[in-house]
């Protein structure tokens, strides 16, 4: 297959407007189209280049009319556009500054899944990068540039090819740091003077200026339809979730009755980890279930989803912090990830002996995992994965709680030495 497919932009055949009906109400959606350079001088304007594949096609709709209101629900109205007010840029200064490319379908949904998190980190400059809808890594940092280096540093490995978007004006610094990756889209709601220069030296980076991400809170708890299609053709409505963790004052506190017998968590997060525990949680809010993440000092160590079962989540996770913990000392001594210095280290034996000392250390280390939280999209129906968690040093945890052996989580925690901290959500965080 040529590459050149990846290239192409499809003429859809989508409507310019289309309406869904949803009782009463009728809401009105508008087909979005962008200008963008064409690298020669000329301009070029279409819709999405294709949808989650090249040969698909795919169209990009903005609510304009139509306000749901179901059982007194806050429903979110026309008037504050995110992804799908990209087309209202100026292309010469934001939208596709320098780049031959249209966003595809994917590129979209990844700045979306970004926003998912950011929705709920507006009180300080946060980071996050997401790949195929998931978040590789998120931090947020007084300083925006360490924000992106924590997220990105979260999972370089994942990070490449991902999708950067920060809930602060791209400064200079950030933008450099950026520059030195390789990185699909970067979305800001705004950019310093200097900045989309220094990020338009790569043509095909996708630089999307988002002006209502600096609106984020707002949303934090308007519902938007949810539309599921099936392959039959019918469709599944539902409101979007809800996140109610949106201090450390929202957890509730882990106990269970079981035959009798009330069990409760020993030892209440400090506050450390309910900050951790608070941002972890609306990171989960971004990742397809099943799911868990590490975070530590503000910053995901490591993030594991779309799993089967629980325990097995969180083996990949911890896998994934060892082999990111590697890449980064590769990556902070030669600059580049450790897949690289494979090749460069055959026939050369002081080459292969550092390549290893980086992942014995990143063993010993257990992944950089002690000291940090665990947060989980749902309850743990045995202690099995808990234990697992344990095992690597976190010192508290969050799930929903609700389940049938929640005892025995509490009895792991308990039993842990020192002591792991749990409370609840009172929410699961399922995404599918």
């Amino acid at each position: 297959m040529s590459t050149s497919q990846y290239r192409q932009v499809l003429t859809d055949s989508f409507p310019p407007e289309i309406s869904i009906t949803v009782g009463e109400t009728t809401l009105v959606y508008r087909k979005e189209i962008y200008t963008i350079r064409d690298g020669e001088g000329g301009e070029r304007t279409d819709g999405l280049r294709y949808g989650e594949n090249p040969g698909q096609e795919a169209a990009l709709y903005r609510l304009v009319n139509g306000n749901l209101a179901i059982a007194g629900v806050e429903w979110v109205a026309p008037g504050l556009p995110l992804v799908s007010g990209l087309s209202d840029m100026d292309p010469k200064t934001s939208m596709m500054y320098g780049c031959r490319k249209h966003p595809s379908k994917t590129n979209l949904t990844d700045v979306d899944s970004a926003l998912n998190a950011l929705r709920h980190m507006e009180g300080s400059p946060a980071a996050v990068v997401v790949k195929h809808n998931n978040p590789s890594g998120a931090a947020t940092d007084g300083d925006l540039s360490e924000a992106f280096r924590k997220a990105y540093e979260g999972d370089a490995v994942a990070a490449f090819g991902g999708a950067a978007v920060v809930n602060r004006s791209l400064d200079k610094k950030t933008a450099e740091m950026m520059n030195s990756k390789y990185l699909e889209v970067v979305a800001a709601p705004d950019y310093e003077e200097g900045a989309v220069g220094i990020l338009g030296a790569k043509p095909d980076l996708r630089i999307f200026k988002i002006k209502n991400i600096s609106r984020l809170g707002e949303l934090a708890h308007r519902r938007f339809l949810d539309i599921k299609s099936l392959i039959d053709g019918g469709v599944v409505l539902q409101q979007s979730p809800d996140n109610r963790i949106l201090s450390p004052a929202d957890f509730l506190p882990a106990e269970c009755e079981h035959r009798g017998v009330l069990y409760r968590s020993e030892r209440a997060p400090d506050e450390r980890e309910l900050k951790d525990l608070c941002f972890g949680w609306a990171v989960e809010q971004a990742v397809v279930s099943n799911s868990v993440l590490f975070v530590k000092d503000g910053a995901t160590v490591a993030i594991a989803g779309g799993q089967q079962d629980r325990v097995g989540v969180v083996e990949i996770a911890v896998f994934k912090a060892r082999r990111n913990y590697a890449e980064l000392l590769c990556m902070r001594k030669h600059g580049m990830l450790t897949g690289d210095l494979e090749k460069k280290a055959k026939g050369d034996p002081p080459l292969a002996k550092e390549l290893d000392s980086f992942k014995a250390e990143a063993a010993r280390e257990r992944g950089g995992l002690p000291g940090s939280v665990l947060v989980s999209d749902a309850f743990f129906p045995f202690r099995d994965a808990l234990d697992a968690a344990i095992r690597e040093g976190i010192t508290a945890v969050t799930h929903p709680g609700g389940a049938i052996r929640d005892y025995e989580s509490l009895e792991a925690a308990n039993e842990a030495s020192p002591k792991v901290a749990m409370v609840f959500t009172g929410q699961r965080a399922f995404k599918h």
